[in-house]
């Protein structure tokens, strides 16, 4: 079926584009964002349309605008807006599998790339971005920590326009990680990035892009859990409309599944 042809506004632009950095973790719940002037100069816009743009943010909840001496745009906890996320995850039909199914085909040639191409300057931000994740402390460094590696490997590929598609894929998985029991999975995640680093440091294209197969199914079953309650996608819970959702697949073991 072919997809529907939209306009779509500057501010319209502007709030998908800050959307997209809240769900990769670049600014968390609670963070501020820069003051208007600076954030209308970094992204090349007019005040009046980052203002436009802000308040289609505020009517999804994303942001919220505090007054006085603290005053700014903060990012809110998110709960609105992650239960969105996650209904429409389950009411459109693949959606989940779609995303991963593209950032697997999408991240296993960029690992492939970065094996054939790197240098040992593009290797460094690798290797800080597993230091990071071994000394992480909460959730936002988790999340930031984990956004860095696959950031770093792309650009290790050399190629700007694999690195953007990366950013993009990774920003459409988001999800409600404040909402949920969670236990960071610091490890796991770890052991799959240092496979993954060490296949690119040989210069092995092939043995790249399959741990990243493997740890990119990981996330696929993670959000299985987290969206469905259970990992074939198939619970009790699924569509019945009460409570909040979580379903008892997340348990002690619901991890943030931004892989």
């Amino acid at each position: 079926m072919a997809r529907q042809v939209t306009t779509t506004t500057l501010a319209q632009a502007v709030a998908d584009h800050l959307r997209m950095r809240i769900h990769r973790g670049d600014v968390s719940p609670g963070e501020r964002l820069p003051p208007e002037r600076d954030l209308a100069e970094q992204l090349g816009i007019a005040r009046i349309s980052l203002r436009e743009a802000i308040r289609l943010l505020r009517e999804d909840g994303y942001v919220e605008v505090r007054r006085g001496s603290t005053g700014g745009t903060y990012v809110t906890e998110l709960r609105r807006p992650a239960e969105a996320w996650r209904a429409r995850m389950r009411e459109q039909a693949g959606e989940i599998d779609d995303i991963v199914d593209f950032r697997i085909a999408l991240e296993t040639r960029t690992a492939a790339l970065a094996a054939q191409r790197h240098t040992e300057a593009t290797l460094a931000p690798i290797r800080e971005s597993l230091g990071a994740l071994r000394g992480v402390i909460g959730r936002t460094a988790f999340r930031q920590a984990d956004s860095r590696f696959h950031v770093a490997l792309a650009r290790a590929a050399r190629n700007e326009r694999l690195a953007d598609a990366v950013e993009t894929a990774r920003g459409e998985l988001f999800s409600p990680r404040d909402l949920l029991p969670f236990r960071e999975p610091v490890e796991e995640t770890l052991r799959d990035h240092q496979a993954i680093y060490e296949a690119v440091r040989a210069g092995d294209a092939e043995g790249a892009a399959e741990a990243m197969r493997d740890h990119l199914e990981g996330a696929r079953r993670q959000l299985r859990i987290i969206v469905f309650g259970v990992e074939d996608g198939v619970g009790d819970d699924v569509g019945d409309g009460s409570g909040d959702g979580v379903g008892n697949g997340a348990g002690d073991d619901g991890a943030w599944p931004l892989a």
